[in-house]
C-alpha cells in the first residue's frame, strides 16, 4: 500500500490545504483509501461472507462509511467512487437473501447484476471474479438480474406458501407478515432477517394488524378465527371465534380496544380485544366480504365485498348508512384518505376507484392494471395511492389526476398487499411467490430493464449452429432471439393460447410449435409466416419433438395421448395411447424408432414408432413427470419431476440407476451437455442446477428471480439458456467445467 505522502501528493491543493489545517480529516482520508480498496476487493467480499464470524450482512455494513456527511463534505473524493460502492452494496443487498443460503452464487449473483454499468472499478472487480473462480458456475451473459439503484432494495424469503398481508411496527424498523403456510414472521426491516415465527393457526393467515403500543398483533385465517399474539413472546394468548366461514381482513379502532373483521360468512364482526368477546356483527352484504377500513374517527366503518359494492356502517350501531356502486366485478381493496372525506376501491375488474364518502359518488377510476387489484394504501399527505395486483406488480398512481406515475417489477406472483413505512418513503409488498419485498417509494427509476415476453416462458430450442434461439411464451408469441447479443430480433404471433413446447426442423428452416389452444403450428423462421396448424389434440399440447429425418412430428397432450404428425400434410397418423393421465413431455431415440414420454400418471412410458405399441413402463416418481431427455449414446433417459428429483434410468431394462436430489421444488426442464457428461435442470425452486451425470453430484447452482420453467444447452456445451415464469430469458455461460 501507498505512503500518505503517496497519497497527499496526488492530491488538489486545496485537498492538502484541508489536510494540514484538519489533522482528523488526514485521519479520515487514509481510512477511506483503504476502505475503497477493500471494499472494491473481490478477494476480501468472498472472504467476508464465508467467515463464520461475519457474513453478508456484516459485509453490507461496512459500506455504510459512504454515508459519513462529514468525510464526504470535506474530501474532494470522486463522485464515481461512491457511487461505485452503491452499487455493490446495493448488489449485495438485493442477493442477500440467495447468498445466505449458498454463499458459492456470489460471483454468479454480481455478474448478474452489475456488468452493465460502464463504471471502471466495477467491471475491473467482475473481470476479477471471473479470473478467479476456479470453481465451476454459470456466469451471465448479460445483466439478468434485479439491478442496484432502481426500485428495488431488498426480498425477505423464508414462508412455504403464498405471502397475504404485512404490517409493519409503529418505529419502522420490523414487519409482520401472513402466510398460507399458516405461520407469520417477524423480519427486521433492514436487513431481511426472519427474527420470529408464529404458529398457532389451522389454516392460511389473511390479514394482520398491530395495537398501537407495538406489544401485541392480531390475525385473521380461514380457520374461521382471529388470534391474538404477545410480540415480544409469541404467544398466542386469546382466540376470537365467532364466524362461520374464514375471515379476511381486519382493523382494529384507533382506542386499540376493538377490532373489527370481515368474513366469507358475508358479515363483519366487532369484537372486545381484551375479552374476545363478540360485540356486534354487520349484515348487509350478499357475497364475501373482502376488506375494510375505518374511518379517523373511529365511528364508520367502509367494507368491501363479492357482491360488487363497498358499503358504510354506523360502528356504534351496526347500521348500514349507504352502499356504493360502481364496480363491474368483485371490491377486493379498500383505504381512506387522510382527511377522511374519500375513499378508494380496488377491484377484479382491473380499476380502482375514488369515491366521495358523503355522497357515495364515483369521482374518479384509474386504469392501468391487466388484472384483479388486490390491495391499496394511500401515502401519508394523500396525493398518491399505491395498489398491488394479480398482474404481478405494484403501481403507484396521482390521486387528483389518476395517472399512472410509476410501476414496479419484481414479483414473479400475484401481489397480495402492500404497505407504506412510517416515513412514507418505502413500501413493502407480500406476493404468491412466497416473499416480500422492499421497494424506495422516492426514485421509482429502474436503470436497466429487461426485455422479454409479455408472459412466462414456456419452452427454447436453440438452432443447430447455435446462433439463435427461439423462445415460446404464455403471452401466445414465439420469438427469435439472436445468441451472440442477446437481442429479440423477431416475434412470431398466431396462436390464440399460450405456446407451450417449441423444437426446430433439422435444416433450421422452419420451427414449430405447440399451445394451450389445442394445436401445433408450422412456421417458416426467417419470414415469422405461419405455414401450416396441426389441428386433432382435444386439450392443450404440451410437448413436441420432431423426428431425425425430419417427416415427422411427436406430440404430447393434456388429453393423455401423443400424436404422430405428418409434417409436410398436416395429417394425424397415429395416436398412442396408455397414459392414465395428462402427458407432459417427449423425447425421440436417436434412430427414430421408439418415443418417450413423461407424465402426470407419475409414469414415463417408450414407445414403438412404427406400431404405436407400448413398449416399458417406467415407475419410480412420486409425482408428475415434468421432462425428459436421452442421453447421447442412446442407453439412458434422465427425467424431472414435481417430486424435487431428477432421475437416471436404464432404457433397455427401465431400472431406476440414479436418483438426482438437491431442488425444493418441481422440476420443470431437463438438458444435457453434447458430451453428455452434465444435465442442468430447470426449476420451481427459482434455480438452475448442473449435475455430474455419472455421480449425481450437484456441480452448480444459479439462483433467479422467479420460477424457472425452461433450459437449453447449445452445441458448444457452455452457453446455457433458460426462462422464467416472468418472461424474462437468461443467457448463461458454464465456466470451469
Amino acid at each position: 500500500m501507498s505512503s500518505f505522502s503517496e497519497k497527499f501528493a496526488q492530491l488538489s491543493l486545496s485537498d492538502q490545504r484541508t489536510i494540514l489545517i484538519d489533522p482528523r480529516v488526514k485521519a479520515k482520508i487514509g481510512k477511506w483509501v483503504t476502505f475503497y480498496k477493500r471494499l472494491t476487493d473481490f478477494d476480501f467480499l468472498d472472504a467476508k461472507i464465508n467467515h463464520s464470524d461475519f457474513g453478508v450482512q456484516s459485509l453490507i455494513k461496512d459500506y455504510d462509511l459512504i454515508h459519513d456527511s462529514e468525510l464526504l463534505s470535506n474530501l474532494q473524493y470522486n463522485p464515481e467512487q461512491v457511487k461505485t460502492l452503491k452499487l455493490i452494496q446495493g448488489a449485495l443487498r438485493l442477493s442477500a437473501h440467495i447468498l445466505e443460503k449458498d454463499k458459492t452464487q456470489l460471483a454468479g449473483q454480481l455478474w448478474g447484476r452489475m456488468q452493465h454499468f460502464s463504471l471502471l472499478e466495477i467491471q475491473a472487480l467482475l473481470e476479477v471474479v471471473k479470473q478467479q473462480q476456479v470453481s465451476p458456475w454459470l456466469r451471465p451473459l448479460i445483466s439478468n438480474l434485479t439491478s442496484p439503484g432502481g426500485s428495488l432494495l431488498l426480498t425477505f424469503t423464508g414462508h412455504s406458501g403464498s405471502v397475504n398481508a404485512v404490517a409493519l411496527t409503529a418505529n419502522g424498523k420490523q414487519v409482520i407478515s401472513a402466510s398460507e403456510d399458516k405461520t407469520l414472521k417477524l423480519w427486521n426491516l433492514e436487513t431481511g432477517e426472519d427474527e420470529g415465527t408464529f404458529h398457532g393457526h389451522s389454516y392460511l393467515i389473511t390479514a394482520v394488524a398491530l395495537t398501537a403500543d407495538g406489544k401485541h398483533m392480531i390475525s385473521a385465517s380461514w380457520d374461521k378465527t382471529l388470534k391474538l399474539w404477545n410480540l415480544e413472546t409469541g404467544e398466542d394468548e386469546r382466540t376470537f371465534h365467532g364466524h362461520m366461514g374464514g375471515v379476511t381482513a381486519l382493523a382494529l379502532t384507533a382506542d386499540g380496544k376493538q377490532v373489527i373483521s370481515a368474513s366469507w360468512d358475508k358479515t363483519l364482526k366487532l369484537w372486545n380485544l381484551e375479552t374476545g368477546k363478540h360485540e356486534r356483527t354487520f349484515q348487509g352484504h350478499s357475497s364475501w366480504v373482502t376488506a375494510l377500513a375505518l374511518t379517523a374517527d373511529g365511528k364508520q366503518v367502509i367494507s368491501a365485498s363479492w357482491d360488487k359494492t363497498l358499503k358504510l356502517w354506523n360502528l356504534e350501531t351496526g347500521k348500514h348508512e349507504r352502499t356504493f356502486h360502481g364496480h363491474s366485478h368483485w371490491v377486493t381493496a379498500v383505504a381512506l384518505t387522510p382527511n377522511g372525506k374519500q375513499v378508494i376501491s380496488g377491484s377484479s375488474d382491473k380499476t380502482l376507484k375514488l369515491w366521495n364518502l358523503e355522497t357515495g359518488k364515483h369521482e374518479r377510476t384509474f386504469h392501468g392494471h391487466s388484472k384483479s387489484v388486490n390491495a391499496v394504501t394511500l401515502t401519508a399527505d394523500g396525493k398518491q395511492v399505491i395498489s398491488s395486483s394479480y398482474d404481478n406488480t405494484l403501481k403507484l398512481w396521482n390521486l387528483e389526476t389518476g395517472e399512472d406515475e410509476h410501476t414496479f417489477h419484481g414479483h414473479s406472483h400475484w401481489v397480495t398487499a402492500v404497505a407504506l413505512t412510517p416515513d412514507g418513503k418505502q413500501v413493502i409488498s407480500t406476493s404468491y411467490d412466497k416473499t416480500l419485498k422492499l421497494w424506495n417509494l422516492q426514485t421509482g427509476k429502474d436503470e436497466h430493464t429487461f426485455h422479454g415476453h409479455r408472459g412466462g416462458v414456456a419452452a427454447l430450442a436453440l438452432t443447430d449452429d447455435a446462433k439463435q434461439v427461439i423462445s415460446a411464451s404464455w403471452d401466445k408469441t414465439l420469438k427469435l432471439w439472436n445468441l451472440e447479443t442477446q437481442k429479440d430480433e423477431r416475434t412470431f404471433h398466431g396462436h390464440r393460447g399460450g405456446v407451450i413446447a417449441v423444437a426446430l426442423t433439422g435444416d433450421g428452416k422452419q420451427v414449430i410449435s405447440a399451445s394451450s389452444d389445442k394445436t401445433l403450428k408450422l412456421w417458416n423462421l426467417e419470414t415469422g409466416e405461419d405455414e401450416r396448424t396441426f389441428h386433432g389434440h382435444n386439450h392443450w399440447v404440451t410437448a413436441v419433438a420432431l423426428t431425425p429425418d425430419g417427416k415427422q412430428v411427436i406430440s404430447t397432450s393434456y388429453d393423455k395421448t401423443l400424436k404422430l404428425w405428418n409434417l409436410q400434410t398436416g395429417e394425424d397418423e397415429r395416436t398412442f395411447q396408455g397414459h392414465s393421465d395428462s402427458v407432459i413431455a417427449v423425447a425421440l431415440t436417436a434412430d427414430g424408432k421408439q418415443i418417450i414420454s413423461g407424465s402426470r400418471d407419475k409414469t414415463l412410458k417408450l414407445w414403438n414408432l412404427q406400431t404405436g405399441e407400448d413398449e416399458r413402463t417406467f415407475q419410480g416418481h412420486s409425482d408428475s413427470v415434468t421432462a425428459v431427455a436421452l442421453t447421447p449414446n442412446g442407453k439412458q433417459v434422465i427425467s424431472g419431476s414435481r417430486d424435487k428429483t431428477l432421475k437416471l434410468w436404464n432404457l433397455q431394462t427401465g431400472e431406476d440407476e440414479r436418483t438426482f436430489q438437491g431442488h425444493s421444488d418441481s422440476v420443470t426442464a431437463i438438458a444435457l451437455t453434447p458430451d453428455g457428461k452434465q444435465v442442468i435442470s430447470a426449476s420451481y425452486d427459482n434455480t438452475l442446477k448442473l449435475w455430474n451425470l455419472q455421480t449425481g453430484k450437484e456441480i452448480a447452482t444459479f439462483t433467479g428471480e422467479a420460477l424457472f420453467v425452461c433450459c437449453a444447452v447449445a452445441v458448444d456445451g457452455v452457453t446455457v439458456v433458460a426462462g422464467e415464469s416472468s418472461g424474462r430469458v437468461h443467457f448463461l455461460q458454464l465456466e470451469n467445467v
